[in-house]
């Protein structure tokens, strides 16, 4: 399976488990209700803003949850429906393409950094809630520009470094880890100070939606009030935030194995964490430890697991460790391979899956 190029054994994975993954969840779903499927929970909000913007369906209640998504993936899906008229297509497509660019980044990255490329890829498609890497979400697209932008400032690329960040906060708010992290790695590799201004361009698509919902309806921080009336991302202290999450896992009810996902999710995030801090990667521990904060400090944990997808140091840090000793990713496959699949079935059902 493995070549002698690092993009060409990044492609043959990701392009490899997406037709895997179109085999599997092709059984017992109708050919035309197949791209609907995939139109679960945050999918067709995207597709809502790519449609009709973010005052909403016009047909439908107003939902104030909105803004918390930010432009990036509906201006792609609006240009990819210019030739593909059906919406979740377009989603899958942007995500199909975007996942191949930001696979041949992680295995550059995970070279550029003396692990096996390949390792790393598989590690993060083979991770449980990768199938929100197929889906119509923001992931894929996030990655697409934040792997080359990290990749770019450990080669002191800072002019591209910057435009890429730049494009990363266009797609989540995690763009703006990503630029406090790059900070940190400016000054920890003590570049000259006249590029120093670069540093300041990935905050700017931030500044930008703040100012465009300002215009919109005079709410500077739209997009964080909008996560608290839609998913009641309230600021509450870390122990409270385990409470509730603990006492919802440990419940009956639908939403418990979904729980219990989010617990197993926030116990690799720490291991991370301290993994990071243990190796002194000071400006990747920042852009973790940020998103960790963000998410362990909110009224209970919600899409956990799912912000690991993010994390390309985990996956560099992974690659280091299974380079040296294959049957790790060996064991890692075997496990982690069922628990993706199995969770995929649950989000095409319908079913919250991260």
């Amino acid at each position: 399976m493995i070549t002698r190029s690092t993009g060409r054994d990044a492609l043959l994975i990701w392009f490899a488990t997406r037709a895997g993954l179109l085999v599997t969840t092709l059984l017992g779903v109708a050919l035309h209700e197949y791209a609907d499927r995939w139109r679960q929970w945050d999918a067709g909000l995207f597709v809502t803003i790519a449609e009709h913007g973010y005052d909403g369906d016009p047909g439908r209640p107003p939902d104030a949850g909105l803004p918390a998504f930010f432009p990036g993936l509906p201006l792609a899906l609006r240009a990819v429906h210019l030739v593909v008229p059906d919406w979740s297509v377009s989603g899958l497509i942007v995500s199909l393409a975007a996942g191949a660019v930001a696979m041949v980044a992680l295995a550059r990255l995970a070279e550029f950094e003396g692990a096996g490329g390949w390792v790393a890829v598989l590690a993060l498609v083979l991770f449980p809630p990768a199938v929100f890497l197929a889906a119509g979400y923001s992931e894929s697209l996030f990655l697409a520009f934040a792997i080359p932008a990290w990749l770019a400032a450990r080669q002191g690329r800072w002019p591209a470094a910057a435009a890429l960040a730049a494009g990363a906060s266009c797609v989540r708010i995690t763009g703006l880890f990503l630029a406090v992290a790059l900070v940190v790695e400016f000054a920890a590799g003590r570049q000259p100070v006249r590029r120093a201004g670069w540093l300041v361009v990935p905050f700017l698509p931030l500044a930008a939606y703040s100012a465009f919902h300002y215009a919109r309806s005079g709410d500077w921080l739209a997009w964080k009030h909008a996560q608290e009336a839609g998913w009641g991302r309230e600021l509450v202290w870390p122990w409270e935030s385990w409470a509730v999450t603990w006492d919802s896992a440990m419940g009956g009810g639908d939403m418990a194995p979904a729980f219990r996902m989010e617990i197993a999710g926030a116990v690799v995030a720490v291991a991370a964490l301290v993994w990071l801090l243990a190796l002194r990667r000071w400006s990747e521990a920042v852009y973790v430890g940020l998103q960790a904060g963000a998410l362990m400090t909110s009224a209970y944990y919600l899409s956990l697991p799912r912000s690991l997808l993010l994390w390309f140091p985990l996956w560099v840090a992974v690659a280091q460790v299974a380079t040296r000793r294959q049957w790790v990713i060996v064991a890692y496959a075997l496990v982690s391979g069922p628990l993706m699949v199995l969770n995929t079935a649950r989000f095409l059902s319908g079913a919250w899956a991260g």
